[in-house]
């Protein structure tokens, strides 16, 4: 699957993001939480792990907080997720 992105604020160009497949299953994978700074936005975050854990079988999580709502997740961050996650869930909170 692509995704063509437009930004208003600049000249139009596209840009395309190839996305992986998604899994069949969450069975003994591990689950990635990247919480953005928005109010609650990791309280979500807690409880979705939690049920991907239980209903689903994901085998852990791994939760991360950005710098601000607008940035993008650090380049340790991201290192980190693809060391020791197989899925990863953005999260935003409000």
């Amino acid at each position: 699957m692509s995704l063509q992105i437009y930004d208003p604020t600049t000249e139009v160009t596209g840009r395309h993001i190839n996305f992986v497949p998604r899994p069949k299953s969450l069975k003994g994978l591990r689950v990635g939480l990247v919480d953005n700074t928005k109010h609650n936005s990791d309280q979500m975050l807690l409880r979705i792990a939690g049920i991907l854990e239980r209903e689903h079988d994901a085998k852990a999580h791994v939760i991360r907080k950005k710098k601000s709502a607008g940035s993008a997740p650090s380049p340790e961050m991201i290192t980190e997720y693809k060391a020791n996650c197989d899925v990863i869930v953005a999260g935003v909170g409000d």
